[in-house]
């Protein structure tokens, strides 16, 4: 693979010596409501240069690690069977290399090729999901490849109890009825995150971590495309994050910025620390 022209801050280590391997998925061509979030992942690399490589919550540079940020995948936007494709190939050839994979979206949809390959590598995976909504559709207007459909997809390859959700604070009334026989959901906050994380850690089960970054308050994070009011603060997130890097992550992913839909910057300012934050966190 090749180094992107633009990398994210700190992260431009050759492949061949990297632990983690940074891309991104951008695309969003089945967004319910506000579209943008395929530019996130550029938007991310290039407002990057605006925060430091040095984190003082977690006394780490980027500049200690080896990450490679490969750039941009190539996305076909007119089929999610194909994107999802691309993206499943790109995250198997990574780990294939023995590197750890950390995606930048695009809509959350983009979440289910990265952890099919995940899945394919490690069958006994868990997911460790944040988010404001359930994501446990069976179809949006007859999709059943949609952003609202994600978990509802990868829960067809963990099978029950397998997914552990948080902040969830929105969705039909069907997607929390499903939620209550088969993932393991908790409401509005990071209630019980650490028992969980504690549980996985014990037997060194392997995580997948996927952060949908409208989790976040809008008061925080208001430029994605479905904002909803009752999430968490940005410190909430990072101790949440810390919790979550005490257990075996095998994959992970950040994902629904969609920069344009908050001109102030403010919104991508809070993406960027959040992955350097989430690179610093992962022992690869």
């Amino acid at each position: 693979m090749k180094k992107n022209v633009e990398t994210f801050i700190g992260c431009d280590s050759e492949y061949e010596e990297s632990s983690i391997v940074l891309f991104g998925a951008p695309f969003d061509s089945t967004t319910s409501f506000r579209p943008g979030a395929r530019f996130g992942s550029s938007a991310i690399r290039h407002e990057s240069f605006g925060i430091e490589t040095y984190s003082p919550y977690q006394d780490k540079d980027l500049t200690d690690l080896k990450v490679f940020d490969c750039g941009d995948l190539e996305l076909c936007f007119g089929s999610p069977e194909a994107a999802l494709r691309d993206i499943e190939n790109h995250t198997r050839t990574i780990l294939n290399d023995g590197k750890l994979p950390i995606m930048i979206g695009g809509e959350h949809l983009v979440t289910f090729g990265s952890f099919k390959a995940v899945f394919e590598k490690y069958p006994d995976v868990e997911i460790i999901h944040f988010d404001a909504h359930c994501d446990l559709r069976d179809d949006y207007l007859g999709a059943k490849l949609s952003h609202a459909c994600v978990l509802r997809r990868c829960y067809e390859l963990v099978g029950d109890n397998k997914i552990h959700q948080f902040c969830i604070r929105s969705g039909e009334r069907e997607e929390f009825l499903f939620a209550e026989g088969h993932t393991d959901m908790h409401k509005f906050n990071f209630d019980g995150l650490k028992e969980v994380c504690e549980e996985l850690s014990k037997n060194n089960t392997p995580v997948y971590f996927t952060i949908d970054l409208d989790c976040m308050d809008p008061s925080v994070f208001c430029g994605t495309g479905t904002p909803e009011a009752g999430g968490v603060s940005f410190m909430e997130l990072l101790n949440a994050i810390l919790e979550v890097s005490k257990t075996n992550i095998v994959g992970a992913d950040i994902n629904e910025l969609a920069p344009m839909l908050d001109t102030s910057g403010a919104s991508t300012a809070v993406a960027c620390k959040t992955l350097r934050e989430l690179i610093l966190s992962i022992n690869a």
